[in-house]
């Protein structure tokens, strides 16, 4: 793997990231998406490149970073669980009569736990983009050769 091509998937990293938070908030909002977010770290995008490509990760990025870059990303994936299990709850109750206005009928304990979730997902979301940022800038800093000897 090159320099640009491990800056390439940082980033594609970070979009995806950001893509998913659109689908939570639509999910938040009460609305279906197509393919939700994968629940378990090593089932997104991210994750399969990240822990296909973990003993070079670790080289280039140090263990530490490395490190806190994947308790992050655990972190969102068992805060996410948290949404996607009304939203589960959600789509299985679609079928009743009640299940189009599910999210309308939450109760107010609900509704709160779901906009707590939401808001400690988009925070986990913020601290993951801005360590995947100090990692863009690690890799950036690197000279090319580093690369060629991995």
């Amino acid at each position: 793997m090159t320099k640009q091509d491990m800056i390439q998937a940082i980033e594609q990293a970070r979009q995806t990231h950001e893509e998913q938070m659109e689908k939570v908030r639509i999910i938040v909002k009460g609305e279906d998406v197509e393919e939700p977010t994968p629940l378990g770290k090593m089932e997104c995008a991210c994750g399969v490149w990240f822990y296909t490509n973990k003993e070079m990760m670790i080289k280039i990025l140090g263990h530490q970073l490395f490190e806190r870059l994947d308790a992050l990303h655990e972190k969102w994936h068992v805060d996410y669980s948290r949404i996607y299990e009304i939203y589960v709850e959600h789509q299985k109750r679609k079928e009743g009569v009640i299940g189009k206005l599910f999210f309308q009928n939450l109760n107010h304990k609900q509704r709160e736990k779901l906009t707590l979730y939401y808001q400690e997902l988009k925070e986990d979301t913020k601290e993951l983009l801005n360590v995947t940022a100090t990692a863009l800038r690690r890799v950036s800093a690197l000279q090319d050769a580093k690369f060629e000897t991995l």
